[in-house]
């Protein structure tokens, strides 16, 4: 008896890179494509109608990016499969898609065999990162493991590559919307970072952290 297809759902806001993927996984037996879409917003409405088994996401995209539409599509089924395919070799980026609920992380850079396995894994139930990504993970582990070592006080002024990310955006002027814009996140995730800054800094308002950031060197006046 035939083994079942793997049904896979892939988006990505790149014409070419879908064309892509369309031929990559027509030329193996064992995957069906049930749905192509251009953006998260697609991506979620497709997954609800065709049932995929496996949703293959990239980050970057329009109007929903891929971290968002984890989360809806994790919410409207758990037991739906999402596959992160993307440029970012990022721990920030990988820590936000585990947050949202993403079963495995794969870069684009990655050989046929490496996206295929991944699939596979991904599908069988499995988890599955890239040996990059692992490493990511693993190395983020081990500073955090080290950072708990720390002094209190050392510790609690700490802050993260996205923390730090953010607090550059915030002295420049931008808003939590804008911020949002520039790091593909959610408005409510770059305001819980801003929360984190004022309460690890013992800061209490937009201006101080402001400060903050020019006497710390994250921050450049302009000429």
């Amino acid at each position: 008896m035939p083994m079942e297809k793997i049904k896979i759902l892939f988006a990505d806001d790149h014409g070419v890179v879908r064309s892509g993927l369309r031929a990559l996984f027509k030329s193996s037996p064992d995957f069906v494509v049930v749905g192509e879409a251009a953006d998260g917003e697609q991506a979620i409405r497709l997954a609800e109608k065709v049932k995929p088994d496996i949703v293959l996401l990239d980050i970057t995209m329009p109007r929903v990016n891929g971290i968002e539409a984890t989360r809806v599509i994790k919410r409207n089924d758990p037991s739906t499969r999402v596959l992160i395919l993307t440029i970012h070799e990022d721990e920030d980026y990988v820590y936000e898609m585990i947050r949202a609920g993403a079963n495995g992380y794969v870069l684009k850079s990655a050989e046929k065999r490496e996206i295929f396995a991944a699939v596979r894994a991904v599908a069988a139930g499995e988890n599955f990162f890239s040996p990059t990504v692992s490493k990511l993970i693993v190395d983020g582990f081990i500073r955090k493991a080290k950072e708990e070592k720390q002094p209190p006080v050392a510790a609690k002024t700490r802050l993260t590559g996205r923390e730090t990310e953010v607090l550059k955006y915030i002295a420049q002027g931008l808003s939590s919307p804008q911020i949002a814009g520039k790091l593909f996140l959610s408005v409510n995730t770059v305001n819980t970072h801003r929360n984190n800054l004022m309460q690890k800094l013992d800061i209490h308002d937009t201006a101080g952290l402001v400060r903050y950031a020019f006497e710390s060197g994250l921050a450049e006046l302009k000429g």
